[in-house]
Order: structure tokens, then C-alpha cells, then sequence
């Protein structure tokens, strides 16, 4: 079915993007698409460099005439976010995305589809290849590492790039112009539990909360999505203080920057709580359903018997767990005061998985403005810290602070309007860019991010609207066209 995609226009990004999903790329499994990148580049006969960390520059020479105009980087990421249902079988180190049509959209069979950002990095591709462009200097980076951590932009060497302007390729409506971005840190917690054998009179139970949409992190955050952690932490918390539960395994989210969209744990009840149990789960997903009917329609609660474990955590860990999850801060936590409507700091409670004899939780917080940042992060690492859990904070990356005077901005948005008919919005958006880190570095470069149209991001239900990537194409080509004279 990918292969439908080849005949929607224009046909050079989408035979690129087409390429790009029989690749498998999950963030830090980059090797064969930087490889391919590599390959791609000297086939052209450009200038092509991986630095050491596996960053991909491409350079192209302007085209006659245009020598003198400002060096242009297009930038993008090459990994993707690899997140299936739970029914899809599917490996993302070995199998390709099956992309499909469905009206006018672009969606994959049960998975992400890396239309974030595999739809800037084609258009970028189409722009290297292509033989009939007006352009200057153009340069491209393709990122790596980008949805886990950036740390390819956060290891990118100052001197290596020469351009002035920075077009990052990576934000997700058509037709707005984004100048600012929220910055990020990881809080990572550990429970470190006790063994301990399952006592007589006790079975087993699996439960499960599936059928949740989750989502991006910083973009969906505060569209009020159910949250698989904090759906069945509340049904544990609840199991343990009414019906005696003991925990002997949990499985919830998957991706620290993922609203998590489901959630598994293994418990031991006694016998004479089995209907009790069910009766509330049946209530509780009722009640759970109509909260979220508006936006998450499909969420399914089960409780399915199961082989009685062996043994489980000990009650103090499994008390302390469920307590500091149940206050931990979550979704929206501030809204930015200059600007309605927009997410100032949040935190996504993303994963909760037992392992190696302890339970792991890990949230990522982000906030446009550092301090905030690191305030929330604390809050949250003094939550679990009353409840006796190892914590750390990682990972932190700075927001990008706009620049409302931004040449290129007032070059972009003449051009947009000029081919368009209408002004693009300028807005800052409460993700993590790629544009603070990279701009942190080379602090010359004059910056704004774009990009199609692209709903549900980091989720299967990911998909891209087909009609945006031409006016995406459109409006990249003139803007390169129009790029301002060096000084």
C-alpha cells in the first residue's frame, strides 16, 4: 500500500518521504538512514560531511546569480517516534512503514507514520536534488537523536555550518510561523523494592488500560487526553486501599516525550476481593469513559485472571508508588501571560515499568522560560522524594526566546503572503525545537520553523494532510528565491 503514495504531488517530496519510510530510524537506531543520507548527498556530487555523532551536512552551491545572497541551513531530524498498538505487530529496527491513503490524509497501518520530521527532511532532500531552483548558498543538516534527547544538535561542533539563516523544517501547521519554543528536562525516579512472596489465598490479575489516542508531549498537552499511567495508577491506588492488591509487574507508556496511551500491571488480590474488584474496575471504566467521551471515545479498561505471580513488591513500595504518582503535577501547569492560549509549562507523566528488581517512572517537564522549567522539575523530584524514591533531573535543554524582529520573519511572511493571499500567523510553540540547542551555539543565526500539516504526532494515529505538503513545497521554493542579500 506505501507505494500509492508516489503518485500524490508534488511527486519530488513524496518519492523522498516514500524512501524514507523503507528505512527503519527510531531515535538512537539511526545508522542505516545516516548511511543512506550519506550515500544520497555524494550521489548528487555535493559536498557531503557526518560529523561525529552522526549529524549529516550537505552542502549545494548557489545557483548563477544568487552568489551573493545569505547562506540558508534547511534543518531537520532523520529519527522518528516508534510507537504502535499494542495489536500491530510491527519491529521499527527492521520493518518499513506502511503508509496509506485515506482521503486527504496520510496515516500508517498501526504505527507512527515520521511525517515528524520525515516530511522536512524530504522536502529538504527534493530541494538538494532538484536542478531547476533559484537559491543561494543552501546548506543541510540533518539532525539525529532529535525526539530522545537532541543530542545531535546539542553535540553539533560550532565552525561547521557557514550560513546565517536557520529554516527549521519541524513544526506541524500549515501556514504558521514559529519563532519560540519551549525548552525541556527529564525527571527520572526509582523505586527500589523488596521481593516478596504472593501469601496463600491470592490470585492473580492482569489489567489493562488500552484504546487512549496520547499524543505529543508538548502539543497535546493540554487538550485534557486521557493518561494511561495516571488511569490505572488511580485503579491500583484504589485496589490497594480497598481490596488488599499487592503489584508483582506494571508496563505504562513508552516514550518520555508521549502522552501514554496504554498501561499494564500484574496484581494479586485475595479471593474474597475478586468481585469486589471487578465490580469497581466495570464502574470505574464506565465512569472514565464519559469524562473522556469527547476525546477519547475508544478507552478500555479490563481485568483478565492470570497465573498467580510468584512474588511482588513489597507493600511500602507499592504504597509509596501509587501515593507519588497520584500527586505527582501533570498536563498544563502555567499558561504563558503574553501570549492567550499557549502553554507556558507543563509535564507529562510518561512511563511507570518494573524492572530489575525496582520500579522506574520517568516525566518530562517543559516550560518556555528555564526557571520555570526547573521549578516544576523540582516540584516533581519533592514529590517523589517524600515518598523515599531516587531521583535525578537530566537531560536539560534551553527554550528558544523569540526574536519578534527577526529579518527572515518579515521576509516570510511577505512571501507567504504574496503566493498565498493571506498573512501566516506568528506563534511560539510549547515543543521542544531543536532551534534553542542550535542557536545556543551558532548565536548569529536568524531563525523560524515550519512546516505541512501534521495531526497526533508521536502516536499511530499520527498522520499528514496531503494537500499542505504542496503549499509546504510552494512556499519553500519562493522563500528560497527571495532570501536577502549578504552585507
Amino acid at each position: 500500500m506505501s507505494q500509492e503514495i508516489l503518485k500524490l504531488e508534488p511527486k519530488n517530496v513524496w518519492k523522498h518521504f516514500y524512501n524514507l519510510t523503507q528505512i527503519p530510524r527510531p531515535s538512537k537506531k539511526e545508522g542505516r538512514i545516516i548511511d543512506y543520507m550519506k550515500k544520497f548527498g555524494e550521489q548528487l556530487g555535493l559536498e557531503t560531511i557526518v560529523d561525529e555523532v552522526g549529524n549529516v551536512i550537505i552542502r549545494k552551491p548557489a545557483t548563477k546569480g544568487m552568489e551573493n545572497r545569505k547562506g540558508v541551513i534547511l534543518q531537520g531530524h532523520l529519527d522518528m517516534v516508534p510507537q504502535k498498538n499494542s495489536a500491530t505487530l510491527h519491529d521499527f529496527e527492521k520493518d518499513p512503514i506502511d503508509a496509506w491513503i485515506d482521503g486527504e490524509w496520510v496515516k500508517a497501518k498501526g504505527t507512527t507514520l515520521g511525517s515528524d520530521n520525515g516530511m522536512g527532511v524530504a522536502a529538504t532532500m527534493a530541494v538538494l536534488e532538484s536542478m531547476d531552483l533559484v537559491h543561494g548558498p543552501v546548506e543541510a543538516l540533518f539532525t539525529i537523536d532529535e525526539e530522545t534527547g537532541m543530542t545531535g544538535a546539542e553535540n553539533l561542533k560550532p565552525g561547521l555550518l557557514k550560513g546565517e539563516i536557520l529554516l527549521n523544517l519541524d513544526s506541524e501547521d500549515e501556514g504558521e510561523l514559529y519563532i519560540g519554543c519551549a525548552g525541556g528536562v527529564d525527571v527520572s525516579v526509582k523505586f527500589t523494592g523488596k521481593p516478596e512472596k504472593v501469601q496463600n489465598g491470592m490470585i492473580g490479575y492482569k489489567i489493562s488500560v488500552t484504546g487512549l489516542k496520547g499524543g505529543h508531549s508538548g502539543l497535546d498537552i493540554h487538550l485534557g487526553k486521557g493518561n494511561a499511567c495516571l488511569i490505572l495508577n488511580k485503579i491500583l491506588l484504589n485496589s490497594y486501599e480497598r481490596y488488599g492488591a499487592t503489584l508483582s509487574a506494571m508496563d505504562a507508556g513508552s516514550l518520555r516525550n508521549a502522552i501514554p496511551r496504554e498501561a499494564f500491571a500484574t496484581i494479586c488480590i485475595p479471593v474474597s476481593a475478586e468481585q469486589p474488584l471487578l465490580r469497581y474496575i466495570s464502574e470505574f471504566e464506565s465512569e472514565s469513559r464519559k469524562s473522556l467521551a469527547t476525546i477519547d471515545p475508544d478507552l478500555k479498561i479490563t481485568a483478565e485472571k492470570t497465573p498467580t505471580p510468584a512474588t511482588v513488591f513489597d507493600s511500602l513500595t507499592f504504597y509509596n508508588l501509587v501515593n507519588a504518582v497520584a500527586e505527582c503535577p501533570n498536563g498544563a501547569l502555567a499558561w504563558d501571560k503574553n501570549m492567550p492560549g499557549v502553554v507556558e509549562t507543563s509535564s507529562n507523566l510518561a512511563i511507570i515499568k518494573s524492572e530489575n528488581g525496582g520500579i522506574n517512572v520517568s516525566i518530562l517537564t517543559r516550560s518556555a522560560v528555564d526557571k520555570e522549567r526547573d521549578k516544576a522539575a523540582n516540584e516533581i523530584t519533592k514529590v517523589f522524594q517524600n515518598y523515599r524514591a531516587e531521583t535525578r533531573t537530566h537531560g536539560a535543554y534551553p527554550g528558544w526566546k523569540p526574536n519578534v524582529n527577526s529579518p527572515i520573519l518579515e521576509t516570510m511572511k511577505e512571501v507567504y503572503s504574496k503566493r498565498f493571499g493571506k498573512v501566516p500567523e506568528v506563534k511560539v510553540i510549547h515543543a521542544g525545537l531543536e532551534c534553542g540547542i542550535l542557536g545556543a551555539t551558532y548565536t548569529n543565526w536568524d531563525m523560524v520553523s515550519f512546516g505541512p500539516t501534521i495531526r497526533f504526532p508521536h502516536s499511530p494515529d499520527e498522520k499528514v494532510n496531503i494537500a499542505t505538503i504542496q503549499k509546504f513545497w510552494d512556499f519553500i521554493v519562493e522563500t528560497l528565491k527571495n532570501i536577502p542579500v549578504r552585507r
